[in-house]
């Protein structure tokens, strides 16, 4: 499954990439998000890989990433890997005319195990659902300061 998703906020390409980067700020843009976890690379760099923690619900959700391409301030790639779910995301940031930030996101799910088959073709929406409430979460955390976490 692949799908594009675009949102403008209202900041500087350099401030929208500044808070993408830092890690401790997931936290207020990704609801779930408990912890990363460093494991290989230099941080933040290409080929680096990070264990992250999410809570789903009653559901813990532990997923692998690793940066394929970090070409910033314009482009941003990685790619997620759980228990039968690999996901690639490719970002991409662009200066506006009006000195905001067009953020794309180009994301592809591949599924293994029945029962994610099964999620993604009953309710393929909900993946797209997910990825763009994120994005909005980040323009709000970005633009006022508004954390997922009330904070």
């Amino acid at each position: 499954m692949e799908y594009k998703l675009e949102i403008e906020i209202e900041a500087s390409r350099a401030e929208v990439v500044s808070k993408m980067e830092d890690t401790t700020n997931m936290r207020h843009w990704q609801r779930g998000f408990q912890s990363m976890e460093h494991l290989s690379g230099e941080l933040g760099q290409e080929g680096s890989t990070s264990r992250l923690l999410y809570q789903m619900g009653k559901r813990e959700i532990e997923m692998i990433e690793t940066i394929t391409r970090r070409d910033l301030p314009t482009h941003f790639h990685a790619t997620y890997e759980a228990d039968n779910v690999w996901n690639e995301v490719r970002n991409t940031f662009t200066p506006t005319n009006d000195g905001n930030t067009l953020w794309i996101s180009e994301i592809e799910f591949r599924f293994s195990g029945l029962f994610m088959r099964l999620m993604s073709w009953i309710s393929p929406g909900s993946f797209k659902k997910q990825s763009f409430q994120f994005m909005q979460d980040f323009k709000a955390f970005v633009e006022t300061g508004k954390s997922v976490r009330g904070e």
